[in-house]
């Protein structure tokens, strides 16, 4: 029983997966579907957790949108996901950056890592 689910979670999983970690900001690309029409919809932020593995595998990216914060869930292997860019390498020392959401304006920066 559990090889079948193994077999059937490999068919799902995506093949390449970008490089990215907790305080990087991305670039999602997301499939929206309105009615008929399919399109690309980009939603760009912090990631600030990034949790489980395999099929199950989900990140969330924070932004501030109008002054509002705004947090979003994305299943990595879903497809909806389109694709994930890293914009730029963030520097932090905790694996969920929750302490974020208390923070306004520049606080909310994430300090740039070095290559």
């Amino acid at each position: 029983m559990a090889r079948l689910i193994q077999d059937l979670e490999e068919d799902y999983l995506k093949p390449e997966i970008p490089e990215f970690a907790v305080g990087d900001t991305v670039r999602v690309h997301v499939t929206v579907r309105e009615g008929e029409r399919e399109r690309v919809q980009m939603f760009e932020g912090t990631v600030i957790r990034r949790r489980a593995g395999g099929i199950n595998e989900n990140f969330t990216v924070r932004r501030i949108s109008g002054g509002v914060g705004v947090e979003r869930t994305f299943l990595l292997h879903s497809p909806i996901v389109a694709d994930i860019e890293t914009v730029r390498r963030g520097r932090v020392r905790r694996a969920k950056l929750y302490y974020l959401r208390d923070r306004v304006g520049r606080a909310v920066r994430v300090k740039e890592r070095r290559a």
